[in-house]
């Protein structure tokens, strides 16, 4: 089974003092447990480094590349999806909601992906299910 990663939860599980830490680092065991295919777009790796640069410092950015990013598949998002994305951002006009999330979206449903490791609600509203 596939799970795709999401920015809230790569730094819930690598952030201490983030509120959902405990429960992200649980369920991060246990998709490990379980072989589950992880799954994140580029987009998303640019999202995570930018806010673990500014939040936690080049070190953490370091312990990302080396510790998980080995254990991650990386989905290159091209054209069209990127089209997609900007077209349902720009359809949903919802101000929180990001381009970053929109592509995640469109790359779910491309691969058939049905459950997000996320803590961002828009992916439930979306109807994928959301763990933790």
């Amino acid at each position: 089974m596939m799970v795709l990663i999401d920015t809230s939860a790569f730094f819930a599980v690598l952030d201490r003092d983030d509120a959902n830490h405990l429960k992200a680092r649980e369920q991060w065991r246990e998709i490990l447990a379980h072989d589950q295919v992880m799954v994140t777009t580029n987009y998303v790796l640019v999202e995570i480094f930018a806010l673990l640069q500014h939040r936690l410092g080049l070190q953490a950015v370091r312990t990302f590349q080396v510790d998980v990013m080995p254990l991650i598949t990386v989905e290159s998002i091209g054209e069209d999806t990127d089209r997609s994305g900007i077209s349902a951002l720009l359809a949903a006009s919802k101000r929180r909601l990001s381009l970053v999330d929109c592509v995640s979206f469109e790359t779910m449903r491309s691969l058939a992906i049905k459950k997000a490791f996320a803590f961002d609600p828009h992916f439930r509203d979306q109807g994928f299910t959301c763990v933790p």
